[in-house]
């Protein structure tokens, strides 16, 4: 009589099932940025990275949602106030509140379209990501910026000083 945990039948469930434990450790090991990059691949675009300036931005917004205890893009102050210290270049928020975990969050704004569409801006190539939870309801708010790359300046006189942006063509800060 054979041993039936050396039974092909028996290997092939063994593996299955660690290959499962193995994708779900791998899945859970992955930051807010490497979880967005998959999502954005899938669907045709570039990858993302932490970026610390957004990361500040999406802290500030999420602790003051939190604080307030209020789901708002004002909660601090307009979004457009908050990243004028970007520069030129393409950026948007999304918020959310009521799961711990980012995965959850995500599945959240993946299922909406607007926070879909700017899950999926084209030529985004940094994000922010921040949490924090309220005192008053335990509530966990969720703050995600997201921006296209930082305008390149051109170098130009004496010291390699740079020029003020006044317009902005592909990218390149003219």
């Amino acid at each position: 009589m054979q041993d039936p945990t050396t039974s092909p039948r028996w290997l092939v469930a063994s593996a299955a099932i660690l290959f499962a434990l193995v994708c779900s450790v791998a899945a859970e090991a992955a930051t807010p940025a490497e979880m967005i990059s998959g999502y954005r691949l899938a669907h045709g675009e570039g990858k993302v990275k932490t970026d610390a300036a957004l990361s500040r931005i999406a802290e500030e917004q999420a602790k003051a949602m939190a604080a307030r205890d209020v789901l708002e893009h004002d909660a601090l102050r307009p979004f457009s106030a908050r990243v004028t210290q970007l520069g030129p270049v393409r950026s948007a928020e999304n918020i959310a509140y009521g799961h711990d975990t980012f995965p959850k969050t995500l599945d959240q704004w993946i299922e909406s379209s607007g926070h879909r569409y700017n899950l999926l801006m084209h030529g985004a190539s940094r994000v922010g990501i921040a949490s924090a939870r309220s005192a008053k309801s335990g509530r966990t708010y969720w703050a995600m910026v997201i921006a296209a790359p930082e305008p390149k300046r051109e170098k130009r006189g004496k010291g390699g000083k740079e020029k003020p942006c006044r317009i902005m063509i592909n990218d390149t800060c003219l």
